[in-house]
């Protein structure tokens, strides 16, 4: 029997209960194609270090990950080719691929998830379904960006991790990596670039969102 054709309107609801409830949804038949990433390499011992400050930044990088998945799932419930679709599917897929590892490492710190994920993921998902009525090209800038602005983050995030906290760092350089290959696929794809005050207000709540889950 041939599988369920999910509509617009299905998807919406099964990504919205997925990132409200922090479940993984299995992919829809869109989003079947595997990722190839790989677990970061973790070093062989950890030197002793206070966890607070490695486990809030992580806790950020969580909470960017959700965004970042509402983002996408947004944006291809409002794409208008498949292969636009297609591709930010996949790239939500490697995105859950960072929430796991975020998520592992938040767990071996002792610490937990930012309490206002449902806010990061409701938010970022209306966010991105509002990106993609513009159309694809600029939906595609809107990833290029919001990329773009991640990996400065996470540039950050790198240099404030605690010198020995070794897994950590090694966790983010590979979430750096592959931010920076979605960024560049989007532009090979056709992003249009954003203009500066929209990147700005990008900027600005990202700064909010950050600032949130640093603390909560």
């Amino acid at each position: 029997m041939a599988g369920r054709r999910y509509t617009a309107a299905d998807q919406f609801l099964m990504r919205l209960n997925q990132g409200l409830s922090g479940k993984r949804n299995p992919p829809t038949e869109e989003a079947e194609a595997s990722t190839s990433m790989t677990q970061p390499e973790r070093p062989a011992a950890e030197t002793a270090f206070d966890p607070l400050e490695a486990a809030n930044l992580m806790r950020v990088n969580h909470a960017g990950e959700v965004a970042a998945q509402g983002l996408y799932h947004g944006q291809a419930l409002t794409a208008r080719s498949e292969q636009t679709r297609s591709h930010l599917l996949q790239a939500a897929l490697e995105e859950q691929t960072h929430l796991d590892w975020c998520e592992q490492r938040l767990s071996e710190l002792g610490d937990h998830p930012s309490r206002l994920r449902p806010l990061w993921y409701a938010g970022s998902l209306a966010m991105g379904a509002a990106a993609g009525l513009l159309g694809d090209r600029w939906s595609l800038g809107f990833v290029a960006e919001t990329e773009r602005q991640v990996s400065e983050h996470l540039d950050e995030h790198i240099q404030r991790l605690p010198p020995e906290d070794k897994a950590s760092r090694q966790v983010l350089e590979k979430m750096r990596e592959d931010e920076q290959r979605h960024g560049q696929e989007a532009e090979q794809l056709g992003a249009t670039p954003l203009p500066a005050p929209v990147r700005g207000l990008m900027r600005q709540l990202a700064r909010i969102m950050k600032a949130g889950a640093y603390r909560f």
